[in-house]
Formats: C-alpha cells, structure tokens, sequence
C-alpha cells in the first residue's frame, strides 16, 4: 500500500490546501494529513481544533484520508506512518527555494521517502494561511479562500481576539 504524508500547519486549511489534498489522493492508496503542531508560528488555532478542521473538510473523500497531529521531525512522522512519498505544494518561486531546501535535507535523513511537489492550481496561488487571517483580521472577506465552515470559524476566534 501506498501512503502519502501531507504535512501543514493548516490554520486554517484554505482552499489551496484541499486542492493539493483532491489531487494528492488519486496519487495515492492511502493520504495522511499531518497537523503540525508548530506553537513557534502563533497559530490561530490550537492543534487540537485545526485537527478537527481539516477532518470536517476531508469527510467527502471518505476512509482514504486520515488526519493526524505531529509534533516530532517530519521523517520521524512519515516513517512511523510507512509513508512512502511526502506531498507537497507550491504556489510560487519562494515556495520552491524553501522546499528544495527541506527536501535535500529530508532526502539525506531518508533517502527511502521521496517529496512530491504538486503545483497550486492558478486560482489558489495567492492563498496563505497568513494572508486569510490577516484580510479577517482587518475584517476583509476572506469567503472566497476557505470553505464556509472555515469562514465561519476564522471569523469567531478573530472577533474572540477583539
């Protein structure tokens, strides 16, 4: 069996994100959704609620995704898991010097899992997480980037932030 690991902060998931999940799973026979944990970036969201998120908008693809929490070295995750390949997404230039970076060291820690890069579909390519909190923050409309139920949820723990 074929696993992919889909690591992310996820806070929020964005459109852009469930675009790489819809194609990451054809490629596959089973996706894993890793929730980094990742306190260093200030999340929006706890661990715990972004989990619940990304789970409640992967429902529709039914029992081949999994979403999981991680908190140790990425390798460290994808191995426990028996992933074979890391997916990854890239929406432009600056997203490709990063990702060229972490896999050559991905590669030297295991040389077993390979990175697969999936291009961001052009609509998506200027969504971030950052920049959906921030236009909701300024109280933009962010419906256009995330799901309703996203939305929905950004915009209460931004008004909770007040």
């Amino acid at each position: 069996m074929h696993i992919g690991l889909y690591p992310g902060t996820f806070d929020p998931v964005t459109n852009g994100h469930m675009d790489i999940i819809g194609r990451a799973v054809k490629l596959v026979d089973k996706l894993i959704i890793g929730v980094a944990q990742n306190d260093d970036k200030g999340p929006l969201f706890t661990t715990a609620e972004r989990v619940e998120m990304v789970r409640r908008e992967v429902a529709r693809f039914g029992d081949r995704i999994e979403v999981r929490p991680f908190s140790s070295l990425l390798m460290h995750f994808a191995e426990e898991l028996d992933a074979s390949i890391i997916v990854r997404g890239l929406r432009a230039v600056a997203d490709f010097e990063y990702e060229f970076q972490m896999t050559a060291m991905n590669q030297r820690l295991n040389a077993d899992i390979e990175t697969v890069f999936l291009m961001a579909d052009p609509r998506h390519q200027a969504i971030a997480s950052r920049l959906v909190k921030e236009i909701a923050r300024l109280d933009g409309a962010i419906d256009s980037f995330v799901s309703p139920t996203v939305a929905e949820a950004v915009r209460a723990k931004v008004m909770k932030q007040v």
